[in-house]
């Protein structure tokens, strides 16, 4: 009896694959590469009427949005000051207070760490600031910080002997 039922199944089982083509599906023919065109005398120029530009062929052009509003496009800034400064122009060069000089500053320390030196320079007003070499102050810029005063290059003006100011810091 069981060989009755392995042969039922066996005759099953080629009876499928007869009807599914009982072999492998052959592989797929090969497609014929395009043959690149030889270029032809270019057309004469053929004058495109005012509007819209057109897209580039084999471009997709998205559909226009039937229902929803078109987005207003902005023209520009528009920017109020109100005594600020202009922060889409370029930054004043000569930072820190307009008429301040560096030979009318003092040198009240020097801060040292591990990642960087600090100098604290000190105004005739009583108003202090903290500068790393590079920073500027009023007509200089702080070019270095040595263990016991800063050097301060200074713009150029007529008449100045030294572009150079050298503040010392006071000993206590």
């Amino acid at each position: 009896m069981k060989s009755v039922v392995a042969l039922a199944g066996l005759s099953g089982l080629c009876a499928t694959l007869v009807a599914c083509g009982g072999s492998p599906p052959p592989p797929p023919a090969a497609t014929p590469k395009p043959v690149a065109a030889v270029p032809a005398a270019a057309p004469a120029a053929v004058p495109r009427p005012a509007g819209p530009a057109l897209p580039a062929p084999g471009t997709v052009q998205p559909a226009p949005l039937v229902g929803v509003p078109a987005v207003p496009q902005a023209t520009g800034a528009n920017y109020e000051p109100k005594g600020r400064r202009d922060p889409f122009l370029p930054p004043d060069l000569t930072g820190g207070p307009k008429g301040l000089e560096v030979s009318t500053t003092k040198l009240t320390g020097i801060v040292r760490s591990a990642r960087t030196t600090l100098a604290l320079v000190e105004t005739t007003d009583g108003i202090g600031y903290i500068l790393k070499p590079g920073d500027t102050l009023g007509d200089g810029r702080l070019m270095e910080i040595a263990a016991d005063s800063v050097v301060f290059a200074i713009a150029a003006k007529a008449g100045s002997p030294s572009n150079r100011v050298v503040l010392k810091l006071a000993a206590n």
